[in-house]
């Protein structure tokens, strides 16, 4: 059961990546990506692997050593669960990138390699898009002037 849990993490998410990276402008990916249960199917799947194991897991994070993490996380479950959490949650940041994007119209083709750091790398792909979206500021709202900073 795990290892089957451990593949459908990211086969639930995948279609969401090919949405925002392949087809960024079709009206339906908009439509999907804004809701945030995009997650939800990896949650119930990360949910599934702790909630059996959660005696050990508790004990793991809410003290968390170097040894008690690596125990954790060195069995199957433990990695299947981080897997997931992970999944999960780069999903969660590729959205936010996706449509805060999309609000400071940085083009599709700046964000696909973003998008793909996101998923292979999560962290490094977070802080690329904090880089490239500082030369896209947002539009300003019509009738609205610029405030002065301070």
């Amino acid at each position: 059961m795990t290892g089957g849990l451990f593949t459908l993490a990211f086969a639930v998410a995948a279609p969401f990546w090919v949405l925002m990276i392949l087809l960024p402008h079709w009206s339906w990916t908009g439509r999907v990506v804004r809701s945030p249960l995009i997650v939800l199917p990896v949650l119930v799947i990360y949910g599934m692997l702790v909630i059996p194991a959660i005696g050990d897991v508790l004990p793991a994070v809410m003290s968390p050593t170097l040894e008690g993490v690596r125990d954790l996380l060195g069995s199957a479950d433990g990695a299947a669960a981080a897997w997931a959490h992970m999944v999960g949650f780069d999903l969660f940041v590729g959205r936010w990138a996706w449509l805060d994007s999309r609000e400071r119209r940085i083009p599709a083709l700046i964000m696909a390699p973003v998008l793909v750091l996101t998923i292979l790398l999560g962290p490094i792909g977070l802080a690329t898009y904090l880089a490239v979206r500082v030369r896209w500021a947002l539009p300003e709202a019509p009738g609205t002037k610029p405030q002065p900073l301070g």
